[in-house]
């Protein structure tokens, strides 16, 4: 018993379970088991074909740690590293080791640069981003977003006040700046 002077008391051996439990232990024989037939154990016997897969061909130099030796057998291709943010991952990937944590923030600020560089290239494209329907504010007038957010125990109650700062301010200043640089052209030409 815990918390006394007493001796615990010591596990019961495979005979006194089988004893006191019907059928405890009936599997311990593997010719009971009813797999058995099936059951082959060859440790050679793994189903792969290949002593190392096939490599994936490499259309361009992949960002690798620099722990491992060689770029694994498959890697993703959906999303190149490009641009700016491009850059930064690939000097994260090279001078950093995965477990630094100067590895991961260089990989944030990487992803802070492709968003801009998002919203940059959506500007040049005949159809921009619309940060009205795109980030949801229409659904705070139409589907209870207000009360949502003043009723309840809500966790992420605290950084509310945040929110609209957090999206709307990169718009407000992108505008600020474009209206500015417009005001300057304009009184150039003037």
């Amino acid at each position: 018993m815990p918390y006394t002077p007493d001796k615990p008391k010591l596990a019961e051996s495979s005979d006194e379970l089988r004893a006191r439990i019907p059928g405890w232990g009936v599997d311990l024989d593997p010719e009971d088991r009813p797999s058995v037939p099936k059951e082959r154990f060859d440790p050679n016997l793994n189903g792969a074909h290949w002593e190392f897969p096939e490599r994936q061909p490499e259309k361009w130099p992949r960002e690798m740690s620099i722990e491992h030796k060689f770029l694994t057998p498959v890697f993703g291709t959906s999303c190149p590293p490009k641009g700016l943010s491009g850059v930064i991952r690939r000097y994260s990937y090279r001078t950093y080791s995965e477990g630094r944590a100067a590895h991961w923030l260089l990989l944030l600020a990487a992803d802070r640069v492709d968003a801009v560089e998002s919203t940059l290239r959506s500007f040049a494209s005949r159809h921009p981003d619309n940060p009205i329907t795109e980030t949801g504010v229409l659904s705070e007038f139409t589907h209870h977003g207000l009360s949502s957010r003043l009723r309840g125990k809500r966790a992420d109650r605290v950084h509310h006040p945040l929110d609209p700062i957090i999206v709307a301010a990169p718009w407000v200043l992108a505008g600020g700046v474009a209206y500015l640089a417009l005001k300057r052209v304009v009184s150039r030409n003037r």
